[in-house]
């Protein structure tokens, strides 16, 4: 299958609103499904119309709004649902429904009490029954990680002839390593006759922290569109991060792919999910994270100095982070002390730097970080007339 446009598919008011304490009223989803589409988001998913007239008011609001991005609403193989949700999306520019049920084994017998035929027959009746409000139709195959592959290319046959544009395959569970998941991708593209005639979906949960793996997975194995949030937010340990799986594109072009992500933006679309919906972003998190472009070890701060692709393939400006940190600590070296002092305006001598080096040691195993006011201390003690001009 040719390689190309990776369609990205925010899930972040649906999906990362899930999280504990990360409920959003109205105002807060229209604000940041706004910024969604500024950051080049091809589809938002904006809620579950059915679950709350909240949702429902918050999806019909964002789906009046949003005029570029395709707004999508969820729903389960319920008449009901399907119908609320198509009225929630009636104003939009560009409606997608998105329904669908369970395929796993686990999920017919335990869910739903049913047989696998039951289950083949709801999911192309919710597929007809989205296609009477609109031509954009997504239909999910929850578990489909841990759903045997034969039924599970029947069932995304079945689906794509009743009116599905795209079929998401989701690792619901975040069960699957990456080789298992893209092979599965890879079968349905090899064993379902119409699947030209669709996009197939990656949505991968964060379980056994392998989301953003089986994502690029996925479409290496021929998915052209992946379901994911900002900051990973998401069900239990979240969903696949946005920012994680852009960059993993952009940073190997010889994959071929490309998204509509104006990258510069992701800090601070970051940020402002983090403060809107109370979730701080943990220091070590890829991309986004306050560590991202830090560097503390000796080692590491001389060879960044003297050319930052040393230890870093990305550029802090390339993501709308601040500028790469020098942070001085027990580990750190005299390339990295004589870089700070600079930064302070002191101009010292190799000499000078080794004097001090000793002192500043002194001071890094008393203290986790060493900040500008102790070197401030250390530099006017040891040679008051050294400051530059």
């Amino acid at each position: 299958m040719a390689n190309g446009k990776i369609h990205i598919f925010d899930t972040t008011l649906r999906d990362g609103e899930q999280v504990p304490g990360c409920k959003l009223n109205s105002r807060e989803k229209l604000e940041l499904a706004l910024q969604l589409e500024a950051l080049g988001v091809d589809i938002i998913e904006a809620g579950f119309p059915i679950s709350s007239p909240g949702d429902f008011a918050s999806v019909e609001m964002i789906a009046k709004a949003v005029k570029n991005a395709t707004v999508c609403g969820l729903s389960r193989a319920v008449q009901k649902d399907i119908e609320t949700a198509a009225a929630a999306l009636k104003h939009a520019a560009r409606p997608r429904i998105h329904t669908g049920i369970g395929t796993s084994d686990s999920h017919i017998k335990a869910k739903f009490n049913a047989t696998r035929e039951e289950i083949l027959e709801r999911a192309v009746q919710a597929v007809k029954w989205a296609r009477n409000f609109t031509d954009d139709v997504e239909f999910y195959a929850e578990d489909a990680g841990r759903t045997q592959n034969e039924y599970l290319a029947r069932v995304v046959e079945a689906v794509i002839k009743a009116g599905a544009t795209v079929v998401n395959i989701p690792d619901t569970t975040g069960y699957c390593l990456p080789h298992q998941y893209g092979e599965k991708i890879a079968y349905l593209i090899n064993n379902v006759p119409n699947v030209d005639k669709a996009i197939l979906s990656c949505h991968c949960h964060n379980d056994l922290g392998l989301a953003t793996a089986n994502s690029i997975a996925g479409i290496i194995a021929g998915a052209r569109q992946i379901e994911c949030t900002i900051n990973g937010l998401g069900e239990r340990a979240g969903n696949t991060s946005l920012e994680e799986v852009v960059m993993v594109i952009k940073q190997h072009p010889d994959m071929g792919f490309h998204t509509n992500i104006n990258t510069k933006a992701l800090n601070p679309m970051s940020r402002l999910v983090s403060d809107t919906m109370r979730m701080p972003v943990q220091p070590n998190k890829a991309i986004v994270g306050a560590n991202a472009f830090s560097h503390s070890s000796g080692i590491h701060q001389d060879g960044f100095l003297k050319d930052a692709q040393t230890y870093e393939i990305i550029n802090p400006v390339e993501v709308g982070a601040d500028l790469s940190k020098i942070v001085l600590t027990a580990r750190s070296g005299r390339s990295a002390l004589a870089f700070r002092f600079r930064k302070l305006g002191f101009d010292f001598t190799r000499n000078d730097i080794d004097t001090l080096y000793e002192q500043f040691l002194q001071v890094a195993d008393r203290k986790k970080e060493v900040g500008d006011e102790d070197l401030l201390d250390m530099a006017k003690q040891h040679q008051p007339e050294s400051i530059l001009n």
